[in-house]
């Protein structure tokens, strides 16, 4: 168990274009409106986000060498745009966990941010994410007590939800969150930003 000196904390790029944060608003909207009842917590608005690394729980100590190590990142990576299209689960169809929107940067720009950040956090003393990145925005998470059967019906409806794009925004900053879990789900807070080319 966490002490309470703890934080839970991620890195990540946050949206910003009204437009697409309201487009996939809608989207919310239409799937609740098709999912079974209850099966589904949706990610508040305010709170969509594409993860970059999951730091897990750090002591307070550690925010500064992760902020600079951030920074540094920060600085030389220039702002760039990405579109968000389609709709996925994790891990899959027949047994989803996670409803994401998918992230397309055509340039490799997003992954040499991905992978920057990576390795500046490695040298803080965080083991960097082997797991290929697939970068998504996750939109609702199944709730736990679900059955097998509302599940398999929540991943053929995210199946044939048509793959269009639901807009595209410009990733200017890079943001050290705090996740907070609380029973109506996860609060987030900035900890510190760091605009893209300083």
């Amino acid at each position: 168990m966490p002490s309470a000196e703890t934080l839970r904390t991620f890195v990540a790029l946050p949206l910003h274009d009204t437009a697409l944060i309201e487009r996939l608003v809608s989207v919310q909207r239409r799937l609740q409106r098709e999912c079974p009842y209850h099966t589904v917590r949706w990610v508040d608005s305010k709170a969509i986000h594409l993860t970059l690394f999951f730091l897990g729980d750090i002591i307070a100590p550690r925010r500064a060498p992760i902020e600079t190590a951030l920074k540094v990142v920060a600085d030389v990576v220039r702002p760039f745009e990405f579109q968000v299209k389609g709709l996925g689960v994790f891990p899959s169809s027949r047994r989803p966990k996670i409803i994401w929107a998918g992230v397309h940067e055509p340039t490799g720009q997003l992954k040499l941010l991905h992978r920057a950040v990576n390795e500046a956090l490695e040298h803080v003393g965080f083991e960097p994410d082997s797991r290929r990145f697939k970068p998504h925005m996750t939109l609702g998470r199944i709730r736990r007590r679900v059955t097998r059967a509302d599940a398999a019906i929540i991943g053929h409806i995210i199946e044939r939800t048509d793959l269009e794009v639901w807009g595209e925004d410009t990733a200017r900053e890079i943001v050290f969150f705090q996740s907070v879990l609380t029973p109506q789900g996860a609060e987030y807070t900035a900890l510190a930003r760091f605009p893209l080319g300083g």
